[in-house]
């Protein structure tokens, strides 16, 4: 037995046999202790995490920035459900050391436990620091025509206030072409309203520019009323003058009237006819007659209006008979009143 562990041979596979079982058991505790480690170990992302900008927000305009990141964290269980119940952490950029331009800057986060790996989705953002501008815009109201009533016209949209305050980076401001307040209703709108407007400011490819408005809605007024077109009067004469009449001129004390009705009905309209009957005008002076509405029309601006006539009367009609001279009646009286004379006469 001696000589056998004597021998050179024996003790070097021994000792490789040692080694062998020394190696199996160090491995099976390496992976039991990262089997228990990786037990412990938990990954989560927390989304929409508000991202903190620090700049000189008074003068200067960043864009290019989101508003929210998303953030993965991993670590053990415990300190991993710890920081997302509490989130007690902030990501955030500070650009206060940079100027006016563009810019390639990296997320921070802070308030995080050393024991878990952050990361921050994106990592790297490209921005573009330009000058803060505000400039006072006059609102331009708008409405579908289609929304108002056949018969019906939009007359004028007046919001209140009329102007306001846009504020945003130099560039942003210089595209803007439209400043809108869109007012919206049901279709057939035949009255006046009132609604409040959110107010939008465009590019000239209608694109929302992102700007702050001050106010971000208006009170609109919107003055609709029925369709109607002013419309000239013309006079039919009808029947004639009495004898010995002669009508000089005919003329209403209101040239134009305004009609109300469908648009289609009301634009084919090129005049008023109104009927006067001259049979019985025998002198000058204002004569009143009754309006009638055309066919298709709602209503007249009036119903009744005057006619001025100038007329001339030919004297030569009042009387066409010579009068006659009672000649001999005359002589006889002359006699009677005068004997004297008749002796005379007879004497000589």
């Amino acid at each position: 037995m001696d000589k056998l562990f004597d021998s050179y041979w024996v003790l070097r596979v021994t000792a490789l046999i040692l080694a062998v079982l020394l190696f199996f058991y160090v491995k099976a505790q390496m992976d039991t202790s990262e089997q228990a480690t990786s037990a412990n170990s938990q990954m989560d992302i927390i989304t929409a995490v508000p991202l903190e900008v620090y700049y000189d927000s008074e003068n200067l305009i960043v864009s290019g920035l989101p508003k929210t990141v998303d953030v993965t964290i991993e670590g053990p269980m415990a300190i991993v459900l710890q920081t997302k119940l509490k989130r007690d952490f902030k990501v955030f950029v500070d650009l206060n050391s940079l100027m006016i331009g563009r810019h390639r800057v990296t997320i921070q986060h802070e308030n995080f436990s050393e024991k878990v790996d952050v990361t921050i989705d994106p990592k790297i953002v490209d921005i573009v620091i330009e000058e803060k501008v505000t400039k006072e815009l006059r609102i331009d109201p708008e409405m579908n025509n289609g929304l108002i009533a056949e018969g019906y016209e939009l007359i004028s949209m007046n919001p209140e206030p009329s102007t306001v305050f846009v504020t945003g980076a130099k560039s942003v401001i210089e595209d803007i072409s439209y400043v809108k307040a869109t007012v919206t209703g049901e279709k057939g709108i035949n009255a006046s309203f009132e609604q409040e407007a959110a107010v939008k400011v465009l590019d000239s490819s209608l694109n929302k520019l992102e700007v702050t408005i001050e106010p971000e809605a208006v009170n609109v007024k919107v003055d609709i009323r029925e369709y109607s077109r002013e419309v000239p009067v013309i006079i039919r004469q009808r029947g004639t003058p009495p004898e010995g009449i002669t009508i000089n001129s005919l003329r209403p004390d209101t040239e134009l009237i305004r009609v109300y009705g469908p648009k289609s009905i009301i634009d084919a309209l090129s005049e008023l006819p109104v009927e006067f009957d001259i049979s019985d005008i025998e002198n000058s002076g204002s004569y009143e007659v009754d309006l009638v509405a055309p066919n298709g029309t709602t209503k007249l601006s009036t119903k009744k209006i005057k006619i001025n006539a100038n007329v001339t009367k030919d004297n030569n009609t009042e009387t066409n008979e010579p009068v006659e001279q009672p000649v001999e009646e005359n002589v006889e009286e002359t006699d009677t009143e005068n004997p004297a004379n008749d002796e005379e006469s007879t004497t000589q």
